[in-house]
């Protein structure tokens, strides 16, 4: 019995696929780390494109982009030649990965392009003020965003699961601010 007669299995490989369109990423990524971070051993593309019936050249594809986020990995099988691919399984560090590469691709060209527009609408007499006020607004915020992770992300492991377990609860700690 391989691991995709089990349907429990190809419905989580599904979703993920599924999920993964909602999350920004081709179906076939969602499915390729689905297939691999199930798996209790290392996968070659070749088993991946048959396991998933999908085109090799979906499959690389998606393994370059799983592993650009660090959450896939190639490693050798001994005896065998060809590339085999593992998936990360500790969830906290998958979270972790993908938030870091995310950020570095979407929210810091984001930092750096309103960090421009805010710096010409200052000396920009003829912009209308609340074209000035909105992307400053938005820059305050997006770089506080930004702030906050790299707090974050220092931080270990327990006290992240801590800090999530606590939820809203956390403002009992702010001075002037109770928690539900």
């Amino acid at each position: 019995m391989t691991l995709l007669d089990h349907p429990d299995a190809r419905t989580f490989i599904l979703h993920w696929g599924e999920m993964g369109t909602q999350w920004g990423v081709n179906r076939s990524v969602g499915q390729v780390h689905g297939l691999l971070y199930l798996s209790d051993r290392p996968l070659p593309a070749d088993s991946i494109v048959d396991a998933l019936g999908l085109a090799r050249s979906n499959v690389s594809t998606a393994l370059k982009e799983l592993q650009s986020y660090g959450i896939v990995r190639r490693v050798h099988v001994e005896g065998d030649r060809r590339d085999h691919f593992v998936a990360e399984t500790d969830s906290w560090e998958i979270m972790l990965r993908i938030v870091a590469e995310r950020k570095r691709r979407e929210i810091d060209p984001t930092i750096a392009l309103l960090n421009e527009l805010s710096s010409r609408l200052a000396t920009d007499k003829g912009a209308p003020p609340h074209l000035r006020e909105r992307v400053l607004a938005m820059y305050d915020f997006i770089g506080a965003l930004g702030t906050w992770y790299e707090q974050m992300r220092v931080l270990p492991k327990p006290t992240l699961v801590a800090l999530m377990k606590l939820g809203g609860k956390i403002a009992r700690f702010l001075p002037g601010r109770r928690g539900d």
